[in-house]
């Protein structure tokens, strides 16, 4: 990671995970800085994967992890027919569309994780093969989880982008500031 989270105040646990997942967004939503709607749903590679693609499947993904973490309807939820519709833009969804939308479910995720009672509280697990039967997880379980998906596909965003037009994480964090890098 090339951005400095900064520490916790002393005993924040939720703070500091927070602070994480939002370090973690930061490098998925740089990616996509200073590109534009076709540089981003380009495929440098064999790859499906796009920059804009990844910026939705995030977004999406945090919105499911969310809702089940609340025990609450995902009104985006997906199926294995339109899975392949979160790795992409569709109709006329667009990266200030997309980075708007996960603005919202960021902040929602803040709110209910600032509210609940306890980060040991946990939600039960959906029924599918790669989870437990009967499998509960807690809500520092899922903080966690989320710095680890979104970091996973931030390191996926970075080879694209390089591949792109050669910007690393340094150079986008410098551009974000109004800097140079290098």
């Amino acid at each position: 990671m090339v951005t400095h989270v900064p520490a916790e105040a002393r005993g924040d646990e939720r703070g500091a995970l927070l602070s994480f997942v939002e370090a973690q967004r930061g490098a998925i939503r740089r990616s996509v800085l200073g590109l534009t709607e076709e540089q981003a749903a380009s495929r440098p590679s064999a790859s499906e994967l796009t920059l804009s693609g990844l910026l939705k499947h995030v977004a999406e993904t945090e919105l499911n992890w969310l809702r089940m973490a609340q025990e609450r309807p995902n009104e985006k939820a997906r199926t294995e027919e339109t899975w392949g519709d979160s790795f992409r833009l569709v109709d006329d969804e667009t990266i200030p569309g997309t980075l708007a939308f996960w603005e919202l479910v960021a902040k929602e995720t803040e709110e209910f994780i600032r509210s609940v009672p306890s980060l040991d509280d946990t939600f039960p697990l959906p029924e599918a093969p790669w989870f437990p039967a009967d499998g509960r997880v807690s809500m520092r379980w899922l903080l966690v989880h989320l710095v680890e998906e979104i970091g996973r596909h931030a390191g996926h965003a970075d080879i694209i982008r390089e591949s792109l037009d050669g910007k690393g994480a340094f150079d986008l964090v410098a551009l974000e500031s109004g800097q140079s890098w290098g």
